[in-house]
């Protein structure tokens, strides 16, 4: 017996003994095929893993307003999940603490209801064990501080084999405005053929080579203990890009816009407000009807670049060239216009405010077909493609270069020395058979407006990093297209739109601020034919019109109630542009209601606030004695939604925040009215709007 025990133990043994042979020698050949037999090979992989280059991305510049304020960045967002698979996992305590986890994001992230989050949070424990998310989606798109105050809350605070929890991260291009002025500083993705993120349109496009910079390539190098990374040559960081755009006059520019286009309902405007002096474009703002109802209108496409059939305010271009080319000696001059005009044998041309006669200053103000019809063929007639030469000589074809991805030139066709020629020149020089960006209208009124001087239109106004800090200087397509003393003739003409006897704008006079322009309509093109039942309305035009600072143009398509020509829905855009301007001292007037003020004079009003010492100390700083008025202090209530009314936007967001709702607003000043009104009940989370005033 103790004999086969003693064999079974040593074929045991002899068992482990050979396969310790064999394992050793396995060990021992490839230590010698993979350091003598293969060697080449080896250090063949090593070599191209060492002589690995990679790129390393640079860090994308910022899209700065005027005043430096950020309206495109980088930042770093969180995204919080739990592995429910993880080893450990301690489902007892997860399910025991839903309700205290629920409760505090419901407080801080009111995106959803204590209900909802519940709901949320108890989804994956429905399922067994096995088929449990590994990579659940607790929040996504939150901030470091954010991030860290989830991993505070009750359960996930404590080790992570045990609650699940981890934090991914991803650098996303946002804009702290939101939807100002979206289209136009454009946004950031990725491409089939390229997987960095580059500008997909609006200025991230255009500018994208200053913006994204110049990648870094970085290779492997081995040290003592490790292999590393190490940076060859090192990325440059793209430029922060400092645009012309004004966070105030942009404000101003979507609600003005908003609010009209919401009072016709009109299916999409375009507003453009521009500097005079330097074609800074101080705000632009495209509108749409959304197509679902509960968003009202959204920022959409950039039309300001896009070409459209003007309508009549393609009359003062017309009028400028009969100016310039001595077609016009003198705009007393008379012209019978009749109630129509069949020049050439083509269709008739009619006025849609017929007189028998008129002078030539007064085509404009009667924006009369007909006039300007038989000033321009008095020269071009017998050359019509004379015309087309004639706009590319003052450079109204060349590229704006404004920086705005997508932008087109006009289209004026070059028309042949024949009778379908003069007929389509009569067409032309009225504003149908064209195709002219709104950008390139404003450019001439602008031009009007600035002596002659024909500025090019810009949205970026310098560069910043790498050493370079610069503002760039205005520049010219043309030094000027017109005499001082002819844009003076033709601020006259423009200004009798609104203020003249027979102006097509008069109903865009105002008390505070003097507006000149011109209104233009035309019908839109569907299939290929004038649909008469579909307009576009323009209004073009500058303001103080006694001493011009700021051009600006509307679009307003389709309107479908309350107001239908262009004087009520785009003009009535650029007068309440011009109108809160002036309110706010932004055209050179004054604010300060220290100076000159008589015992009749407005009294300022001072918001209420949350704060009563704030309105004392202001009253204080600005001596103004008795000379205001206060807004009185809201109701306090107890239960629902508190009472905002009379405060300043900051007040009213910051109480309404606190008490756990989210808010929106339209217009600027003081909390007017409320919706839903105070004291209703509402569930944290849910939508309270403001109506602002000044």
């Amino acid at each position: 017996m103790k004999k086969e025990n003693r064999r079974a133990i040593l074929f045991r043994y002899g068992i482990v003994v050979l396969v310790i042979l064999v394992v050793s020698s396995l060990i021992c050949y490839n230590l010698v095929d993979n350091t003598v037999l293969s060697a080449d090979k080896w250090n063949t992989k090593a070599m191209e893993e060492l002589s690995r280059v990679d790129t390393i991305q640079p860090v994308r510049g910022n899209i700065l307003a005027a005043d430096g304020s950020i309206l495109a960045t980088n930042m770093r967002l969180y995204t919080c999940r739990i592995d429910f698979r993880t080893s450990r996992f301690d489902s007892i305590g997860y399910v025991t603490r839903i309700d205290s986890i629920a409760d505090s994001l419901a407080y801080h992230f009111p995106i959803r209801s204590r209900d909802e989050w519940h709901k949320h949070l108890s989804k994956p424990m429905s399922k067994p064990d096995s088929l449990r998310p590994r990579a659940f989606p607790l929040i996504r798109n939150i901030s470091y501080e954010e991030a860290q105050f989830v991993k505070s809350l009750p359960f996930l605070n404590g080790k992570k084999k045990h609650t699940g929890l981890y934090v991914e991260s991803r650098l996303a291009r946002v804009r702290p405005y939101g939807d100002m002025a979206r289209r136009s500083i454009g946004a950031v993705g990725q491409s089939e053929t390229c997987r960095n993120f580059h500008g997909i349109y609006g200025l991230e496009k255009a500018l994208d080579t200053l913006l994204y910079g110049k990648p870094g390539i970085s290779k492997k190098v081995p040290l003592t203990k490790a292999i590393v990374n190490w940076t060859d040559v090192p990325p440059r960081d793209g430029y922060n890009v400092r645009t012309t755009i004004d966070i105030k006059m942009q404000d101003i520019v979507e609600n003005e816009l908003n609010r009209v286009l919401e009072y016709c309902a009109a299916d999409w405007g375009v507003a453009v407000l521009m500097d005079v002096a330097t074609g800074d474009i101080k705000a632009i703002s495209n509108l749409e009807k959304s197509p679902n109802p509960d968003e009202g209108y959204i920022e959409s496409m950039n039309r300001a670049v896009l070409g459209f059939e003007p309508g009549s305010v393609v009359k003062t271009l017309s009028m400028l060239i009969a100016l310039e080319d001595g077609i016009v000696n003198n705009v007393n001059e008379v012209i019978a216009t009749g109630k129509g005009y069949a020049y050439s044998g083509g269709p008739t041309i009619s006025d849609s405010h017929g007189v028998g006669s008129m002078p030539v200053r007064e085509v404009i103000e009667r924006s009369s077909n007909i006039g300007m019809t038989k000033i321009i063929t008095r020269r071009y007639g017998s050359n019509p493609g004379a015309f087309y030469s004639r706009l590319k000589s003052i450079g109204f074809f060349e590229p704006m270069g404004t920086g705005i991805a997508g932008e087109l030139i006009p289209r004026v066709d070059s028309l042949p020395n024949d009778n379908a020629g003069r007929i389509g020149l009569s067409r032309q020089c009225y504003g149908y058979a064209t195709e002219i960006p709104p950008l390139y209208t404003l450019s001439v009124y602008n031009a009007i407006a600035n002596g002659g001087k024909y500025v090019r239109p810009r949205l970026v106004r310098g560069l910043q990093g790498a050493g370079i800090d610069t503002i760039f200087a205005p520049t010219y397509i043309r030094p000027e297209i017109c005499s001082e003393a002819n844009a003076a003739k033709l601020r006259s003409m423009l200004t009798s739109v609104v203020w003249g006897d027979h102006g097509t704008a008069r109903r865009l006079r105002s008390d505070k601020v003097r507006v000149a322009g011109k209104t233009g309509t035309a019908y839109m093109i569907e299939k290929g034919v004038y649909n008469h039942g579909k307009k576009r309305l323009a209004f073009c035009g500058f303001f103080p019109a006694e001493a011009p600072q700021y051009s600006c143009i509307v679009l307003t398509s389709n309107p479908k109630q309350n107001a239908m020509g262009a004087a009520s829905t785009s003009g009535a855009v650029l007068k309440g542009i011009a109108e809160n301007l002036y309110s706010r001292g932004m055209l050179g007037n004054s604010s300060d209601f220290k100076a000159g003020v008589t015992a009749a004079a407005h009294k300022p009003t001072m918001y209420a606030a949350m704060d009563p010492k704030r309105n004392a100390k202001v009253q204080q700083r600005l001596k103004l004695g008795e000379r205001k008025s206060v807004l009185p202090n809201p109701k306090q209530i107890q239960n629902g939604v508190p009472d905002v009314k009379g405060y300043g936007l900051r007040d009213a967001l910051a109480l309404l925040e606190k008490a756990g709702y989210n808010v929106r607003f339209k217009g600027s000043g003081y909390v007017a009215a409320q919706s839903p009104a105070a004291g209703t009940t509402l569930r944290r989370g849910d939508n309270v709007t403001l109506m602002l005033k000044e």
